[in-house]
């Protein structure tokens, strides 16, 4: 493996979907706070994305060119390069010391840039997995050629264990996603009205959910909804019609600081997979929306990790009723509202930043013996 040149950081190249947009890629959220806070450490970071990636033309179609405005002025230091079918691999990732290849990539680049390893390259390659699709589609899983990997980076103990399943056993590393609170952080409101929620209505796998813990709780605590997120067909937009809540559409992660401001709570519905076949893992939005410092109520999940301090960090509700009690705690208790806000933080601040999780790769990095170079984060 390639050890870096004394007095200089790490190339870092890493291989995204899209950094450029978040339109229904939450995994855009966590690639853009874990590549900010390498550069800040002094590494040298490129990313690469599809020119066809099937967020960023959605995201164009949405919102045309002033769609990105919001990530650029967010995210100043960061830049990706956009790839063709025909373009050269290996000059993607000459001179590199560590490529990572995310899961949400086509099969012949995740491929081609396992084969350039196993053909003798000196670069370290993880593969990055933050989805469910080993358990749901796990033919497509099987598909990528992970052989010419050093290791896998899983964004959660169940994930990993899959892994091990499969065969990678000390080669894979849980590696959960985090808060990238140079951006994620309270913000000061003169308004703090009603419940917020930021989420994709996604392939209706949560439709009862939503309604359940969302929608009929917000109505029944007499609490305004907003909600922001893509993919709601016209049966979804009823639905929140009937219960009264406003759908705004789209919005870039990176206004999602001001928007948790503006509201007095939010909600997590976490998807089914994440409740049963995946548990303990939580989605970005939790960790985002603590960082921002908003009340959270959680419909139910297991933090089987012990990420958080449930009922102090946030609460959970077991069913939709005692949801709607929850929801009008917080709208009736400053106290509350701020113990909440004050652990919720804390917690963020202790252990679930990029900064911590670049902190994390470079121990795994060690352990593979990879040169990290300087700058690494305290």
């Amino acid at each position: 493996m390639r050890a870096a040149a004394p007095g200089r950081g790490m190339k870092v190249v890493y291989f995204t979907h899209s950094l450029a947009s978040c339109w229904n890629h939450g995994n855009a959220h966590f690639v853009r706070g874990v590549l900010s806070e390498l550069i800040a450490c002094g590494h040298d970071v490129q990313a690469w994305e599809p020119a066809d990636s099937w967020s960023l033309q959605n995201l164009l179609a949405d919102g045309g060119e002033d769609a990105l405005a919001p990530y650029r002025a967010s995210y100043p230091e960061l830049s990706s390069r956009s790839y063709g079918a025909d373009d050269d691999v290996a000059r993607m990732v000459d001179g590199a010391d560590l490529v990572i290849v995310h899961e949400w990539n086509a099969h012949d680049v995740v491929a081609e840039v396992g084969r350039l390893r196993k053909a003798g390259a000196p670069w370290t390659l993880l593969f990055h997995d933050t989805h469910h699709r080993i358990v749901s589609l796990p033919h497509e899983m099987d598909a990528y050629d992970l052989s010419g990997y050093d290791g896998v980076l899983a964004f959660g103990e169940t994930l990993s264990e899959q892994y091990r399943a499969r065969g990678w056993g000390k080669r894979v590393w849980t590696w959960h996603e985090a808060a990238d609170t140079r951006r994620f952080k309270p913000l000061d409101s003169d308004r703090h009205e009603g419940v917020v929620w930021i989420g994709n209505w996604g392939d209706g796998e949560r439709t009862r959910e939503i309604e359940d813990y969302l929608l009929r709780p917000a109505q029944a605590a007499q609490l305004p909804l907003d909600i922001y997120g893509v993919r709601y067909p016209d049966e979804a937009r009823a639905m929140l019609a009937r219960y009264g809540a406003r759908y705004h559409g789209w919005a870039p992660n990176a206004r999602a600081p001001e928007i948790f401001a503006r509201a007095r709570a939010t909600v997590h519905v976490p998807r089914n997979y994440y409740r049963t076949i995946l548990p303990g893992i939580p989605t970005i939005r939790v960790f985002e929306a603590l960082a921002c410092g908003i009340p959270l109520a959680s419909a139910p999940w297991d933090d089987a990790e012990g990420l958080f301090r449930p009922g102090q960090d946030f609460l959970y509700a077991r069913d939709g009723e005692q949801m709607a009690d929850v929801l009008r705690q917080i709208r009736d208790d400053a106290d509350l509202r701020a113990s909440l806000i004050a652990s919720g933080l804390e917690t963020i601040n202790a252990r679930h930043t990029c900064a911590h999780r670049v902190d994390e790769l470079m121990t795994i990095l060690d352990t593979l013996g990879t040169d990290t170079g300087v700058g690494v984060a305290a």
